[in-house]
């Protein structure tokens, strides 16, 4: 079905396709049109549900009033709150949000900025795959507005948004060490990236603080693409390869959905025969009895500083870049069983 285009409208009202333009885009006591007839083109534009092309709009005006959001995965809790709520905070400031995954891989990455790019987005809020340096580069270098967020990429001064993985870590594995517990594993993924870096170098660091031992072989590494049965596969064997193990914390929260049904598989009792710690909170671990531990992050905080930095670069008021690193929170629930004693 057509849509209803300016010259539809113009020739309903009697006046030019110019002048409907006028009127639509605000424009009418500027060019000295009389409210009657702005009224009457507002009036038949709702009437015949008139729709602007945001691709034509941007020609005539170099802006369309959409963002790009490129998220890791949208269907994983903590990216599809902060798209939810990014998608209302830029709501209030008249944009529209345009989102896709890109699963880590930097093809489907480079697909999604070609698509964006096609749809002319004023803005760019992106969660950078492995080597997508050059694209983040070229954007900056194009000066498109654009913040990074849950990881920024260290050679390439950016605007970002994330929390403070290392602290985050090290209090999951400090309070581990608080309650009593000595054989702590970490189970985290392959990802060279900054943010999972940072968290393997907290939790790494509160050890170390502590003089508590964390050999080679207290650390799992879980490859991003690994199916779901694989990585249980490998959490099962790593936890049963290791005798006495106490205490694990899983860097993400997939991996930590994982890690309780890999426990539950091999007939342990998650706060009794062995505590959890996750990274990023889910409505699972709250409902989940025990409910599980975890480090929270501030997905409020986070969604509305990304669109409060992006909003000054597409207004062209912010002259120095601008990296927000927010507090997590460590949400202390039952799946450390020896916290009741701690109290």
């Amino acid at each position: 079905m057509k849509g209803v285009s300016i010259k539809d409208i113009a020739k309903q009202a009697g006046v030019s396709p110019t002048t409907v333009s006028f009127v639509l885009n605000g424009k009418a006591k500027e060019k000295r049109i009389s409210d009657q007839v702005s009224k009457k083109i507002l009036k038949l534009a709702s009437k015949l549900k008139y729709k602007p092309n945001q691709l034509a709009r941007g020609l005539r005006t170099g802006k369309t009033k959409t963002i790009g959001l490129i998220v890791e995965d949208i269907a994983n809790h903590f990216f599809a709150n902060v798209a939810k709520i990014v998608e209302e905070e830029a709501d209030k400031f008249g944009y529209k949000v345009l989102y896709g995954s890109t699963e880590d891989d930097l093809t489907k990455a480079k697909g999604l900025l070609e698509v964006l790019e096609y749809r002319q987005v004023d803005g760019y809020i992106i969660t950078p795959t492995p080597n997508l340096d050059k694209e983040i580069e070229s954007l900056k270098n194009a000066r498109k507005p654009m913040v990074l967020m849950d990881r920024y990429l260290p050679q390439i001064p950016t605007n970002y948004v994330m929390v403070n993985n290392f602290q985050g870590a090290f209090d999951a594995a400090e309070y581990l060490l608080n309650l009593g517990y000595g054989k702590i594993a970490l189970v985290t993924t392959t990802s060279e990236q900054i943010q999972m870096k940072e968290r393997l170098n907290g939790f790494t660091a509160a050890m170390k603080a502590h003089n508590a031992s964390f050999p080679r072989k207290m650390l799992k590494k879980i490859p991003f693409t690994a199916t779901k049965e694989e990585a249980l596969e490998q959490i099962k064997s790593f936890i049963k390869g290791i005798p006495d193990l106490d205490a694990i914390f899983f860097s993400t929260n997939y991996l930590g959905i994982y890690g309780i049904e890999s426990i539950k598989e091999l007939g342990l009792k998650i706060g009794e025969d062995v505590a959890v710690i996750s990274f990023d909170d889910h409505d699972l671990f709250r409902l989940h009895t025990p409910g599980i531990t975890c480090v929270a992050q501030p997905i409020n905080d986070i969604a509305r500083n990304l669109i409060q930095v992006l909003m000054g670069e597409l207004n062209g008021n912010v002259s120095q870049i601008n990296q927000v690193i927010l507090p997590a929170t460590l949400l202390k629930r039952e799946s450390c069983g020896k916290a009741t004693l701690a109290r």
